[in-house]
């Protein structure tokens, strides 16, 4: 062990002192994961709030105004105002000025407090089909809630039976009980960031050697590949995971998302997924010539499918079967589940041991190609 130390401490202490002289490097794997992280959980978030919302009430009753104020006193929807006209719904829908309508009819009243059910028309804009879907459950969540209002009102002036709701619906949501989508994104970010920032970094750095023409001094020193990769990656498995606690702490701060699970089984995970990482960033070197190649082979292998085939924003059970087989090539796939079950339900290693193999697995072909890659040089 003191023997390999001593071999392996020459290389650590070369590229920790690389990284540390090439400036915009370090800034790129420090810095930009706390951009990252603020530009995404603020930009790419999937909640619909500030809805614009037209009302044209026919009514124009004390029912019927506290039917529209049950959509308005919230965060969710805005209001446009009150028309006076129903044809004004088509040109304000059409220009995108509003993206709900409520048409209340003129018997809405009579027909409450006569206990009867009356017939509500919502005009939703569904150019944009998820917003439109999430609008649609915002509304019959409303509704739903003020004809539970109505009825038990009915049911304490009355003493009617009839007033009794026939299934008492009471959903209860666990992990993410606010529904915020930020709680959900960010733990695929750091997936996302950790991916691109070990990948391209080690990618480059046996590169730099070939470039510099410093490649002939390591292939006469007294190292074999194995050292040669746990030397190269080691100094970037302590930068990535400084880069992921900046996430978390950032992550923390402005989104509240908190690590339910353990901290030593999320660090045990992150190791794994990152020795996968930088044995693939290593493949990489070993088959580029320049580091311009290199960085762009880099790229291309982790930014697009990681983001559209690992589930960090698209659910994979949602894609063709064909995609859906291209996803277990991508190595943050397994990470991302195992991630969200750690930080977000807090479970343990048994909810996802077999992604934990599958990683390893994809982490040993690698290193082991790049290894072999290392040797046909002469190493």
């Amino acid at each position: 062990m003191n023997k390999l130390f001593k071999k392996l401490k020459p290389i650590v202490k070369k590229e920790f002192r690389q990284v540390i002289r090439d400036r915009r490097t370090l800034a790129v794997l420090l810095f930009i994961p706390a951009f990252l992280i603020t530009m995404f959980g603020y930009a790419l978030n999937f909640d619909v709030k500030h809805i614009i919302m037209a009302v044209y009430d026919e009514d124009n009753s004390k029912l019927s105004r506290e039917y529209a104020r049950s959509f308005i006193h919230t965060e969710y929807f805005d209001l446009y105002g009150y028309l006076n006209d129903r044809d004004q719904i088509d040109n304000l829908m059409g220009n995108e000025v509003i993206q709900v309508a409520l048409v209340i009819p003129h018997d809405f009243s009579n027909y409450l407090i006569a206990g009867k059910e009356s017939k509500v028309q919502v005009i939703i804009d569904g150019a944009n089909s998820n917003t439109a879907t999430t609008v649609n459950g915002y509304v019959e969540a409303f509704t739903g809630d003020f004809s539970q209002k109505i009825m038990l009102k009915t049911f304490l002036k009355t003493g009617s039976k009839a007033a009794v709701m026939p299934i008492d619906f009471r959903p209860r949501i666990w992990f993410n009980p606010e529904l915020k989508s930020a709680k959900f994104l960010i733990p695929g970010l750091i997936g996302f960031i950790l991916m691109i920032t070990a990948v391209v970094s080690t990618a480059l750095s046996i590169v730099r050697e070939k470039e510099r023409n410093t490649i002939e001094q390591i292939l006469v020193s007294p190292v074999n590949p194995l050292e040669l990769v746990i030397g190269k990656v080691v100094p970037y498995i302590l930068i990535s995971l400084i880069a992921a606690a900046a996430v978390l702490l950032v992550g923390n701060i402005l989104f509240d998302v908190v690590v339910n699970g353990s901290y030593l089984l999320l660090l045990l995970v992150t190791l794994i997924f990152l020795v996968a990482c930088l044995g693939l960033g290593i493949l990489i070197s070993t088959a580029a010539e320049t580091q311009q190649t290199a960085f762009m082979m880099a790229t291309m292998i982790t930014v697009l499918p990681t983001f559209i085939l690992s589930g960090f924003v698209f659910p994979i059970r949602n894609m063709p079967e064909i995609i859906q087989a291209i996803t277990y090539l991508v190595p943050a796939r397994y990470y991302l589940v195992a991630l969200r079950a750690i930080i977000l339900k807090g479970v343990g290693i048994t909810a996802f041991w077999d992604q934990i193999l599958y990683l390893i697995a994809f982490g040993g072909l690698v290193l082991s190609v790049s290894i072999v890659r290392l040797r046909k040089w002469g190493l």
